[in-house]
């Protein structure tokens, strides 16, 4: 993305996250917790990044949206399952907020690449977004219609919005990935320049080292 569609970006999210009123209490309990279930691209990419973000207590990635129970990593793969590769996160609404966590979302993936981000192409890397709630429902539509109205994209986004219905953890192997593999290509080529686009937009977002 062009350097002036990304300032266009950062100021229409600023705008919207200041419109939301929180008016979650101060006192931490655990219902202040929320989980959202994300997908865009290569789940290693997309756990990277938010495992950085001030507020997410956790990202776990894994499977959602298809027919197949208990799917491997093998089976996603093959593209039959009708599951997309997601992340899991649970976030501290008392540090963050839903609005927030799909500023970062729409961020740090293409939403306008049907079944596909760079290389990586198949439905299991489709652009989705899988609600619990009502809330979190009219806030993924209320962002992508913003997003589109003021074209930050020079095409339509093609992120679904979809109800959740299950959630499949990924092998042990998948997991925090980025920071056991950082060496490799795909670490270094495709995950590290998300990351460092993330923490300069999100500096004052960012979880302390």
């Amino acid at each position: 993305m062009k350097t002036k569609a990304l300032i266009l970006l950062s100021f229409l999210f600023t705008g919207i996250l200041f419109s939301q009123k929180n008016n979650t209490s101060k006192k931490m309990t655990q219902s202040n917790y929320e989980t959202i279930t994300l997908g865009g691209g290569c789940y290693w990419c997309i756990e990277a990044v938010y495992q950085n973000l001030k507020g997410v207590k956790s990202v776990v990635s894994g499977f959602s949206g298809g027919k197949t129970v208990n799917p491997s990593y093998e089976e996603v793969c093959s593209g039959t399952t009708g599951h997309a590769e997601v992340v899991q996160i649970t976030f501290d609404k008392n540090v963050t907020n839903i609005n927030e966590i799909f500023k970062v979302f729409f961020t740090v993936h293409d939403p306008t690449t049907l079944n596909r981000q760079s290389a990586d192409i198949g439905t299991q890397y489709r652009s989705v977004i899988f609600y619990n709630n009502e809330e979190q429902k009219q806030a993924a539509q209320s962002i992508i219609a913003e997003l589109n109205n003021a074209k930050v994209y020079p095409k339509p986004i093609v992120t679904t919005v979809e109800p959740f219905t299950k959630f499949y953890e990924a092998e042990d192997y998948h997991q925090d990935y980025y920071a056991n593999n950082k060496d490799k290509p795909y670490c270094q080529l495709v995950i590290q320049p998300k990351l460092e686009k993330f923490e300069k937009i999100f500096k004052d977002k960012l979880k302390r080292k």
